[in-house]
């Protein structure tokens, strides 16, 4: 009976850990299938308020668009991305608490955002202390290299460098520059002043506007008084507004001095009277008129989403097909862990809307074609010129060295007391 009895406990002791162990298999189980369907959390940090409202909401449709795209074919890794968008709200000072919030409390995996080079510089820094990532769509100004940004808008050399020169050969040799008072406008007049320099070309005048300023009288009698052949315009936000009303209103139209704008795209457009507009030029590696059918695929998607009166532009472009080479990464590494994606997106390319583009692996930079488009009466631009293939991304103009240009850029950082921008 004893020996029974000890069978029988030893049998029930066996049922109790079979049990036991297939609850904990289960258990383990559920926990990865939740872990798997958990979403993938990203980050959109741009200004939905505030002086670059005008250009920066377009940017978050358009990153949200790409989303939704790739959500609706499945998502990356079998994972739904879900977006967290939050404001700006055209203070960089905000740019970088939200930055922080996002990566620390959100857990996000990367974030998609910033405009200005103001707000990138401020939140660079924050990425660097999380060792997190920023996918950065806007041209700028060049003179970085930060392991925690990827680059999708243009560099100096896709943009700045070959307007001047087109400009110069087709324009004339005599030049004005105005932009607003912060980083971007600043460095990129000293990139334009050496290579106007270079072509013996020259500088008739230079004048800065505080981000979100009605004030351009002063600007505008420099030109009056000055005549150059051509306005280099590096003004963000809707301070443009006011500077091409009191162009008109001066009597300077494009058929006597053109204006190249380097902020200036469809979507800004669509907020000035378009026939004081038509004739000016504006510098991008993307424009709507780009004929092509993955690009009239973006334009009837992204019209079918917001309206068929919508417009797209070459920054929205940049964060559309940034959301896809990340989403590429993502899928290449079988993971979403940022140091993953970081590694990567490297190397990773795309038929993006406005062609072929390339992640330099070497600057996180992506290769671009250049063009040249004219404004015409219907809000659109007429291409003039095009680079005919992808540039390779050169960060660092070649005028200057890298020593000399980061010397540049602190003394204007201290000049603004340790900020990015003059805050007046």
């Amino acid at each position: 009976m004893a020996n029974a009895a000890l069978l029988m406990h030893k049998k029930n002791l066996l049922l109790l850990l079979t049990f036991a162990l297939t609850i904990i298999i289960f258990l383990f189980i559920h926990t990865q299938i939740q872990i798997a369907k958990k979403p993938i959390k990203v980050g959109i940090l741009h200004s939905l308020s505030g002086t670059m409202a005008i250009s920066e909401k377009s940017v978050v449709d358009a990153t949200l668009l790409a989303i939704e795209e790739i959500n609706a074919q499945g998502g990356v890794i079998g994972k739904k991305i879900q977006p967290i968008v939050v404001d700006g709200a055209s203070n960089w000072q905000t740019f970088a608490q939200k930055a922080e919030k996002l990566i620390v409390q959100e857990k996000v995996v990367t974030v998609f955002g910033c405009w200005t080079s103001a707000s990138r510089k401020t939140v660079n820094p924050v990425f660097n202390k999380y060792n997190h990532l920023l996918i950065y769509p806007v041209q700028y100004e060049g003179l970085e290299a930060s392991p925690n940004i990827i680059y999708t808008g243009a560099a100096p050399n896709q943009q700045i460098i070959p307007a001047v020169k087109w400009s110069f050969d087709n324009l004339g040799k005599k030049f004005f520059l105005v932009g607003s008072d912060y980083i971007f406008p600043r460095t990129a007049n000293a990139i334009i002043k050496d290579q106007v320099t270079a072509l013996q070309g020259k500088i008739l005048g230079e004048e800065y506007i505080l981000l979100g300023s009605n004030q351009v009288a002063t600007a505008i009698q420099k030109i009056v008084a000055t005549q150059p052949d051509i306005i280099l315009n590096t003004i963000n936000g809707d301070s443009n507004i006011y500077f091409f009303q009191a162009l008109k209103n001066a009597g300077i139209t494009a058929d006597k001095i053109p204006t190249i704008s380097f902020s200036l795209a469809e979507e800004e457009l669509s907020h000035f009277s378009i026939q004081d507009m038509v004739g000016n030029y504006a510098v991008w590696n993307y424009f709507q008129s780009i004929d092509n059918p993955r690009n009239d695929e973006f334009i009837k998607k992204f019209q079918q989403k917001y309206g068929k009166d919508r417009v797209t532009s070459d920054p929205m472009e940049a964060a559309y097909f940034g959301v896809y080479l990340w989403a590429q990464a993502i899928q290449d590494a079988g993971t979403d862990n940022v140091n993953a994606i970081r590694e990567y997106i490297k190397d990773q390319s795309f038929l993006a809307p406005e062609g072929i583009v390339y992640i330099d692996p070497e600057n996180q930079h992506t290769w671009k074609t250049v063009r040249v488009g004219k404004i015409q009466a219907d809000g659109q631009f007429k291409v003039v010129w095009n680079s005919d293939k992808p540039i390779k991304p050169r960060p660092y103009p070649l005028s200057r060295s890298q020593a000399s240009w980061e010397v540049f850029l602190q003394s204007l950082y201290e000049g603004w007391n340790n900020n990015w921008a003059n805050s007046g």
